[in-house]
């Protein structure tokens, strides 16, 4: 009877641990292959359209300059694309957006301002209408597009709306304009540096007025997240008399909710809804062979690692993007001895 009673009782061990809960449903992080680049390199962004296409850029240190880098995600695997105009002359690739059928990437080629365009047709390039001292960011909709920087003659706010560019107009105490991003032609959404501090501008189709948004005081932005759902979300860092501490902040349509997730010192950047719900971001890591990612979910924060990495001295991936039901991550590692190369990781899918 005792006999028996012992194997029934490993049956039943074994198996509550076959179907355990946690050993079902917790995915990991996986190391994704990366064709290798000319390092040291630089990854600028990523950003997917849905588990079967992605795009990630940057630029490669070669000893004539920087040359501009293009990697492409079909799902299974990433290739590098040189197909591009001026794929071989100086510059460098900046940020991504899907606009319709179409991907549209900023091109510093050999210090004049481009927009790439692929189709189905291939690629093609929108000029600027002028050059520009300092490139800062680039954002796209169907119908629009800006160009926010600098030249001799101080700040500008390049816009196209989709035939013609035009110089639009900021409020008078706007001393530079950080960053831009779009949900549509009419609503555009940009952070600047103002006489009182940072300030959240908005695009209403007819000029850019202050958003109103209430910011911690003493606040930097570092992104403006904007969902197809309304939602939006605002991650920075904010300087106290202990230092500086992240903030984020949420908006679900009616009102602003402000959190200081225990993030350290990251800039939070890279911030992008997961195919979970939360909101995940790269952070600094406490282990130099691996990547480590904070999940936000409401008032609760908790992190992950990536694979361990044989050598590796410092993970750092920089951008992450949703991919269907899955995410993404690109960035860069360096293995002791060598110069930070290309990495990639996803979890899910």
């Amino acid at each position: 009877m005792n006999s028996l009673r012992t194997v029934v009782v490993c049956l039943l061990f074994a198996c509550a641990t076959v179907v355990s809960p946690a050993s079902a449903v917790t995915p990991g992080w996986s190391a994704l292959p990366v064709p290798a680049a000319a390092p040291p390199v630089t990854v600028k962004d990523l950003a997917a359209r849905g588990p079967g296409e992605a795009w990630a850029t940057g630029y490669e240190h070669t000893a004539d300059g920087l040359r501009p880098m293009l990697h492409r995600w079909d799902g299974t695997e990433w290739s590098r694309d040189a197909t591009f105009p001026g794929a071989g002359e100086q510059g460098w690739l900046g940020k991504v957006q899907f606009v319709g059928e179409e991907v549209w990437i900023f091109h510093n080629r050999a210090g004049e301002g481009e927009i790439l365009r692929r189709s189905a047709d291939g690629w093609s390039t929108l000029p600027l209408p002028r050059t520009l001292r300092i490139y800062q960011d680039f954002a796209a909709a169907q119908g629009a597009a800006w160009v926010v920087g600098e030249d001799d003659t101080g700040l500008k706010v390049l816009h196209y709306d989709g035939s013609a560019w035009t110089t639009q107009a900021v409020p008078d105490d706007v001393h530079y304009v950080m960053g831009i991003t779009a949900r549509t032609a009419t609503n555009a959404w940009a952070w600047s540096d103002t006489s009182t501090g940072a300030t959240v501008l908005r695009w209403n189709g007819t000029a850019w007025r202050d958003a109103e948004v209430p910011l911690p005081s003493s606040a930097n932005v570092h992104t403006i997240l904007l969902e197809p759902s309304g939602r939006a979300a605002i991650s920075g860092s904010q300087h106290t008399d202990d230092g500086v501490r992240a903030y984020l902040m949420t908006w679900n349509g009616h009102a602003w909710r402000t959190t200081y997730p225990p993030l350290g010192g990251t800039y939070a950047e890279a911030l992008v809804r997961g195919p979970d719900g939360a909101l995940w971001l790269p952070v600094r890591s406490d282990r130099a062979f691996q990547s480590k990612y904070a999940r936000i979910h409401g008032s609760r924060t908790t992190f992950s690692y990536g694979p361990e990495r044989a050598n590796a001295i410092d993970v750092k991936p920089r951008a992450m993007a949703r991919a269907g039901s899955s995410l993404l991550s690109f960035g860069t590692v360096e293995i002791y001895g060598s110069k930070p190369n290309l990495m990639s990781e996803r979890l899910g899918g």
